[in-house]
């Protein structure tokens, strides 16, 4: 383990402003469902870089970015919400309290792009 995983993200640098989203199903009234975002909080974020790939999805590829981003910790975020940050979506896969303190949440992303 790195320091900088060791060791909380001084909130100085949590700099990028991100809406955190959840997906609310509302009924259609034909027996199905129209889906959509809704905001859940406005957060402040550290976004971090992990790793990229590119993948063929319906014959088309795609651009997937692996990456981390910590924020405050919050106890309403779990997998399968979004982040938001403009135009670029931040689909949340795994969340964790690193040192247990609840003063910081480090969130593992997947950003996919055409």
């Amino acid at each position: 383990m790195t320091n900088e995983t060791a060791r909380p993200a001084p909130v100085g640098t949590l700099r990028r402003r991100m809406l955190l989203e959840r997906l609310v199903a509302t009924p259609d009234g034909l027996g199905g469902a129209t889906s959509t975002f809704e905001t859940v909080a406005a957060v402040w974020a550290r976004l971090d870089w992990i790793s990229g790939e590119e993948r063929w999805l319906a014959d088309r590829p795609e651009q997937a970015a692996h990456q981390r981003i910590t924020l405050r910790w919050r106890g309403d975020v779990s997998a399968g919400l979004r982040l938001r940050d403009g135009a670029r979506i931040f689909d949340i896969r795994a969340i964790a309290d690193p040192d247990g303190s609840r003063r910081r949440l480090v969130c593992l992303v997947e950003e996919v792009g055409p």
